[in-house]
């Protein structure tokens, strides 16, 4: 962490929180967002403007700092300033670029349940797909297994810097990744066991949430009668994070009955539960307006790589922001690498998204998605201070992150 605090001074910041953006400086201090001070531009007696932004001189002084600190004053006047993007769902980490099985630990395909496997375990702080995010001005992800799985494990919020995993951490577990259509019928049914259909998927999960359901019964009666204690279970313990609402289920679906089995199943055992993918969530826009379980989209940056992507197209997350519903715009890296997650967002406003939903979708909304908005997703006091600085308009084609902190600390220029 850097101990010399920063001062970012006079540039356009956009807060993400519902206030228009407005010209200020941010003080940083110990990682966090100290203070953030808006330029003031009263006018004069004239009509002109009083104070113009501020001077590097009497930075120190407006935020009430001892002239003789050492302060590092990075100029961002004419620039944007926002929170650090946030990528809902990708496999950074875990699944890394260069190497092909040295380093893939996506998906652990030989048990049609996994609830027990953790992300965590797997992901490498140094792949290359980290540094990518830092660079393009992604400060935080949302990792976790892929979908070869019915039940594939737990994924874990991390920030894009550090040099291992427990640097990285925001929230431990953050959700279990399960999966519906076609990829768990491909993978299991080619080893000629369940699930072969979307039937056996769907039964697979319900059996394991009642299964969870009795083992945390049997716990509650070991309380008052050891003998009645189950013998420990992984699996079941991470299920049960779900059953009493701790972590959502994060449901990989697809095509549009997929998504509404996944609703299905949430609704049948009252759990917490965000869409993963929703592909065919613009043609049941209605319909997913009823129930508000918030979505990850994408990733749209891709051909039609299976039968199930081909409706696939930039206008869902638009579609479904007008319907009310929350959305998050993800990548799935390295389906689409994770520095191109902003693009994603403009390809979304091209096809209809208003501008101000496609930054929520990949600021504020996912940090709410993920359970982390009082850490990041917008630029406020006591946040933790994940700061990007834009040379132009933040979904603009050709701008470019120019400065990228993270936790307080310099990531770009490296």
């Amino acid at each position: 962490m850097n101990n010399e605090p920063i001062i970012i001074a006079n540039g356009m910041i956009k807060p993400m929180t519902g206030e228009k953006e407005f010209v200020g400086s941010i003080l940083v201090n110990e990682g966090k967002i100290a203070k953030i001070l808006p330029c003031d531009f009263s006018e004069d007696e004239t009509g002109r403007p009083e104070n113009m932004p501020y001077s590097e001189n009497t930075l120190k002084e407006v935020f009430g700092l001892s002239t003789d600190l050492n302060v590092k004053i990075i100029s961002a006047q004419g620039k944007w300033v926002l929170p650090g993007y946030i990528d809902a769902h990708c496999h950074v980490g875990i699944g890394e670029e260069i190497f092909q099985y040295e380093g893939d630990d996506i998906n652990e395909a030989t048990d049609p349940l996994t609830p027990e496997l953790r992300a965590i375990d797997g992901i490498n702080p140094e792949d290359e797909g980290f540094r990518d995010a830092r660079l393009g001005g992604v400060t935080a992800a949302f990792t976790c297994p892929g979908s070869a799985n019915v039940i594939g494990g737990t994924g874990v919020v991390v920030k894009t810097a550090g040099r291992v995993v427990e640097e990285m951490i925001l929230r431990e577990p953050a959700g279990l990744k399960v999966a519906f259509g076609e990829n768990p019928k491909v993978v299991y049914g080619e080893q000629k066991k369940m699930p072969m259909t979307r039937m056996g998927t769907a039964a697979l999960l319900r059996q394991a949430l009642v299964d969870a359901q009795n083992y945390r019964e049997k716990l509650e009666q070991g309380k008052t009668d050891p003998d009645k204690l189950p013998e420990r279970d992984l699996g079941l313990e991470t299920i049960k994070l779900v059953l009493e609402k701790k972590i959502p289920l994060r449901a990989h679906a697809h095509r549009a009955d997929d998504i509404m089995t996944a609703i299905r199943i949430a609704r049948e055992f009252n759990v917490d539960l965000v869409l993963e993918h929703c592909t065919d969530g613009h043609k049941i826009a209605d319909i997913l307006q009823k129930y508000h379980y918030p979505a990850a989209i994408g990733p749209s940056f891709t051909n039609r790589a299976k039968v199930e992507l081909k409706d696939r197209t930039f206008s869902t997350p638009g579609v479904l922001a007008k319907a009310g519903l929350k959305v998050a715009i993800m990548t799935d890296h390295s389906v689409t690498p994770i520095q191109y997650l902003p693009l994603c967002a403009a390809m979304a406003v091209r096809s209809g998204m208003d501008i101000e939903d496609a930054l929520k979708a990949i600021t504020i909304w996912p940090a709410e998605i993920l359970g982390v908005a009082d850490r990041i997703g917008s630029l406020a006091e006591g946040k933790d201070a994940d700061i990007v600085i834009w040379d132009g308009e933040p979904l603009g084609f050709h701008s470019v992150p120019e400065t990228v902190l993270i936790n307080g600390t310099i990531v770009k220029p490296e």
